[in-house]
């Protein structure tokens, strides 16, 4: 599931729909039942956790 921004092009009420990406786009405002466009946005940052991917990546200190 993914947040998708979206915005209408008849009263300017922005707001956020989680949806699938298999999903339509939302065709009305929920506030006015005008027309609707969705915002392509910047999203979150990716984000790896872990030890690292290389020996060299996120090595401990105290290691040799």
């Amino acid at each position: 599931m993914a947040l998708y921004e979206y915005v209408c092009k008849e009263c300017g009420h922005k707001f956020t729909k989680r949806q699938s990406i298999k999903n339509d786009s939302l065709p009305k405002c929920p506030q006015c039942k005008g027309d609707v466009k969705k915002i392509i946005s910047g999203g979150t940052g990716f984000i790896l956790k872990g030890s690292g991917f290389y020996a060299t990546d996120y090595k401990n200190k105290s290691s040799n």
